[in-house]
């Protein structure tokens, strides 16, 4: 079935050329991923990322595997789920999220290590500069000082906004620096961080949304985290539940009923980490590879959820929108 359906992807005898030679040299390449959330939550970035591969050359059951290792939102099990990857001796090692990144690095320091993204690499140690990482490890950074722009859509969205809730993971180091960002253009903006909620695990939720629950504020914001990206259900149905307008640091929030993100597209840098993956199985070192920015943002309005919750959203705000969800 496998051969079949790889012959159907990409059409016909034009397939076999690549699988004559897959089964010559009998090399396979092996991929360790290792993802900080769930693979029913990060489907649509796996396909992407596997599809892109696909249109490289490198095709699952025929001459690639890819080993998957999940910690279900649960970022103290990254370490050993790394350390399982690397025993399998893996030709590259796929990470999201700079936890994740960071637990791939203690596990190994000769195997290539490509992030789909991270914070700020270069500040979290995982390299010594953009343009030259050094080591063993690159990838895709969200680092683009976007707090400030996501509070300024948020207080333009929310009429008379003056005080909001900001949900934030404390034990990711690279999230205290958005948080610092966001204090910043709080204050430049006129709004007041009424309530900071720290949620650094699971069991942290129900206290948070007691907490929001009382505390009434205009707003929420959350800060980007991947592990927190993986309790997002749960977030955004609170949000619902209590008619609060938030603003989300990655579109699946939205997707799943969250009301507005401004980010970088997952989707494009999933598509251009397959690309830095198939350059290091061809040969390049990671050390040689410049640790990129993203190019790709999105605002997405979750049209819907905002009739839901009562609010209006100005004509002008939804027509700078890249994707409205009705």
């Amino acid at each position: 079935m496998r051969r079949r359906a790889f012959i159907t992807l990409l059409g016909g005898a034009a397939a076999w050329p690549l699988v004559a030679r897959a089964q010559q040299t009998g090399k396979v390449s092996r991929i360790g991923f290792l993802g900080p959330s769930s693979p029913a939550l990060e489907r649509h970035l796996v396909d992407a990322f596997r599809q892109k591969l696909r249109e490289l050359g490198h095709v699952e059951g025929e001459n690639l595997v890819i080993e998957y290792r999940w910690a279900e939102g649960q970022d103290e099990q990254l370490p050993s789920l790394a350390a399982e990857l690397v025993r399998l001796k893996p030709d590259v090692i796929v990470t999201t999220g700079t936890p994740g990144t960071l637990a791939a690095r203690q596990a190994t320091s000769t195997i290539p290590i490509v992030f789909a993204s991270a914070g700020n690499p270069v500040g979290a140690g995982l390299a010594a500069s953009f343009a030259r990482p050094g080591g063993n490890i690159t990838g895709f950074t969200i680092m683009a000082e976007l707090e400030g722009k996501r509070l300024e859509i948020l207080k333009e969205a929310v009429p008379g906004l003056s005080r909001i809730a900001v949900l934030w993971n404390p034990a990711n180091p690279v999230v205290r620096e958005f948080f610092q960002q966001t204090q910043v253009a709080a204050t430049r903006l006129g709004v007041t961080l009424q309530t900071v909620v720290e949620i650094r695990q699971a069991d942290d939720l129900k206290s948070a949304f007691s907490t929001l629950a009382n505390a009434h504020p205009d707003a929420m914001m959350v800060l980007a985290d991947r592990e927190l990206l993986a309790h997002r259900a749960q977030i955004v149905d609170f949000a619902a539940n209590n008619r609060l307008p938030g603003m989300y640091p990655y579109r699946e929030y939205v997707d799943a009923g969250g009301l507005m993100s401004y980010a970088p597209s997952n989707i494009d840098l999933f598509l251009r980490t397959a690309t830095y993956v198939d350059k290091i199985l061809k040969g390049t070192k990671p050390a040689d590879l410049p640790v990129q920015e993203p190019t790709k943002f999105e605002l997405v309005i979750n049209l819907k959820t905002a009739k839901t919750i009562g609010l209006d959203v100005s004509p002008l705000l939804l027509a700078r929108a890249d994707e409205v969800i009705e």
